[in-house]
């Protein structure tokens, strides 16, 4: 992303401000630039704050964030999970849309949420323990949600993943893949192609999941813990969501101990059996390899400005371990 998309973005979020019910004199600072633009819009005077998340642009059509915010809304009434409020604009619009330099970007305001994240560089298996809890709620209620008629997300199936169609671009034009490291991934790529096609995608195995829901995705206030960035949702495995919960640290000496603790975590909500155990390794490297392909077409994001050089030796040791369980396990 250039510093003109940059500029771009803060564009769109400034003509949005205009839609919603913010005094004059209302400013934008940048929280995070990824997936999307974040901006905290800060109120003059009360000191009131609230969040602006910009879309990127042809990522998603409004009737999918719509889609998203219908899921926020079911969660908010029929579940005891935590979620972010949205702000609806001057005339009730939830997503608005900004015509800027020819193309239609599309916004949505959301209540400041209290809290931090779980620091990254203090993990213990309590966080991981949580995390698992709180997944196993969220898949809970999508699988019991009677979803509208008009519900729409994308889907996170093999072809959209690392097959035919990636939405994240192919992990072969990553940073750091040569012939040989292409070789190994390879060959561990068609293993767990294997192993997810003998896993299925049946509604026991398969359905609306978070898909990003790792330990930066929640907000810790005091007892509260709020589960944020939606934005990536939609139909997918189930323990997939674990795959993203060991995000960007996946060959992390801790993470059989993490992996443990979420297990039991998610089994205080619901049974996981052995089945879906032996697949979690499986899941880890789906998400390690398309965080791969991630970073080679997203190099402004914090993650893949710190890790991106060294990201694709450490997949082709995780991919190694895989393959020499036969899809079993990574450590």
């Amino acid at each position: 992303m250039s510093g003109d998309d940059v500029n771009d973005d803060r564009a769109v979020a400034e003509k949005a401000l205009e839609a919603f019910d913010l005094p004059q004199g209302s400013t934008l600072r940048l929280l995070n630039l990824s997936e999307n633009a974040t901006y905290a819009v800060e109120e003059p005077g009360c000191g009131h704050r609230s969040i602006l998340r910009v879309h990127r642009q042809d990522y998603h059509r409004v009737d999918q964030i719509e889609s998203e915010l219908l899921w926020l809304d079911a969660l908010r009434r029929d579940s005891d999970v935590t979620v972010p409020t949205v702000l609806p604009a001057h005339d009730g619009r939830r997503v608005v849309t900004v015509a800027h330099d020819g193309a239609d970007r599309h916004v949505v305001h959301f209540e400041m949420v209290p809290g931090a994240e779980p620091d990254e560089n203090a993990l213990t298996s309590t966080d991981f323990h949580t995390l698992g809890r709180i997944t196993a709620a969220l898949h809970d209620h999508a699988r019991s949600w009677e979803r509208p008629a008009a519900f729409s997300r994308f889907a996170w199936d093999w072809e959209n993943s690392l097959g035919g169609s990636p939405r994240w671009g192919r992990w072969r034009d990553a940073i750091g893949v040569g012939a040989q490291e292409a070789e190994v991934l390879e060959r561990a790529e068609r293993l767990l192609h294997r192993r997810l096609a003998e896993y299925g995608t049946g509604p026991d195995t398969f359905g609306l999941v978070h898909a990003d829901l790792r330990l930066a995705n929640l907000l810790v206030d005091g007892d509260t813990i709020t589960v944020i960035d939606f934005d990536d949702c939609g139909f997918g495995w189930y323990f997939y969501d674990f795959g993203t919960a060991v995000s960007f640290f996946e060959d992390h000496p801790s993470v059989p101990e993490w992996q443990e603790a979420w297990v039991s975590g998610y089994r205080t909500r619901r049974t996981l059996a052995a089945s879906d155990e032996d697949m979690l390794a499986s899941f880890i490297l789906l998400r390690r390899l398309l965080l791969l392909a991630w970073m080679g077409t997203h190099s402004h994001s914090k993650e893949s400005q710190a890790i991106s050089v060294t990201y694709a030796a450490g997949s082709c040791k995780l991919a190694e371990q895989y393959l020499s369980s036969d899809g079993h396990r990574l450590f």
